[in-house]
């Protein structure tokens, strides 16, 4: 793939979901977390799988595969969708979506024991900086001010409400999710494994939604269509490219792209809401930048720092 056309696929899965984000919130209100969940996972598994087939990929799952794909589904389908459709209706976007990108430190953490994959002083200021960068992005300036003295009281709210947790352990749902991927595609296509996922994933949402005793959610024509963007681009196509992504090259350089999602929403609601960022926003938007570059390219910054201090 041509160098000029894999950046913009790399950061596009990253930019719908900073939106999708968004998308997913109001339905919330008239929605349960799982109906949400489901309409998302379920007929994304489907266009993924039709896509695949009119690209000529094989559906087929290998045997050895099939135990870490149903693992894949349970934790990063099932899971994952679930606590972050829970935790979205409990918490806005502020602490909940610092915590859910927080999980580039866990996957940095997972392929560094798992893969072996080299982090090195550079990638750990780098990831420091990605977080850093979130809370500003995600935290309104009163609270980073006020927190080391006040505490989860800046906030208005008790310590660790329901909503938090639920959005961290998403976060760390989608990490091992993201690890699980690249067991279940050892021998099998990774754009049909990311399919099989969402659809598989889907089963148990459903199952809770068909218990609960509403399988539809009372929508507008308007509610239907954020949650097709949802669905379509921020599931369908943001999965597929990120999973094909993720099962090759370098883990923990391209999860490090996920401290972009935030910047990627703030940006739409200046270009499309005419909304304005204030200073700690810029701040955290040059933070995150600064942690990619720094996390994609910390092999080559410590190798150049290592022959500088060589006598």
């Amino acid at each position: 793939m041509p160098q000029a056309l894999r950046w913009p696929l790399m950061l596009l899965p990253f930019a719908l979901w900073g939106t999708a984000m968004a998308a997913m919130r109001p339905l919330l209100e008239s929605g349960s977390p799982l109906q949400v969940a489901s309409l998302r996972l379920l007929p994304a598994g489907v266009l993924v799988l039709l896509a695949a087939l009119l690209l000529g990929r094989s559906l087929r799952v290998a045997a050895v595969d099939w135990p870490w794909l149903l693992a894949f589904a349970l934790v990063d389908g099932s899971i994952f969708q679930g606590l972050l459709a829970r935790g979205l209706g409990q918490t806005g976007a502020g602490l909940g979506s610092v915590l859910i990108d927080s999980q580039p430190l866990l996957v940095a953490l997972l392929a560094r024991s798992l893969f072996g994959e080299a982090i090195n002083p550079v990638g750990w200021v780098g990831l420091l900086l990605g977080l850093l960068g979130i809370l500003c992005l995600g935290l309104p300036a009163p609270v980073l001010r006020h927190w080391w003295l006040d505490g989860p009281v800046a906030l208005g709210e008790q310590a660790w409400s329901h909503g938090e947790l639920w959005m961290l352990a998403a976060a760390a749902a989608m990490a091992i999710g993201t690890v699980l991927s690249r067991y279940a595609s050892r021998q099998s296509d990774p754009v049909a494994i990311t399919g099989w996922h969402l659809l598989l994933g889907g089963l148990p949402l459903l199952g809770g939604v068909a218990w609960e005793g509403a399988l539809l959610p009372s929508w507008s024509l308007g509610e239907w269509g954020l949650m097709a963007y949802a669905t379509v681009l921020g599931s369908a196509l943001a999965y597929g490219l990120f999973f094909w992504f993720a099962n090759s090259g370098d883990l923990t350089g391209f999860t490090a792209l996920t401290f972009l999602t935030p910047v990627f929403a703030l940006l739409c609601g200046v270009l499309l809401l005419d909304e304005q960022l204030q200073p700690l926003q810029w701040l955290g938007a040059l933070l995150a930048l600064v942690s990619v570059l720094l996390i994609n390219r910390r092999q080559q910054l410590w190798r150049g720092t290592s022959l500088l201090e060589q006598p």
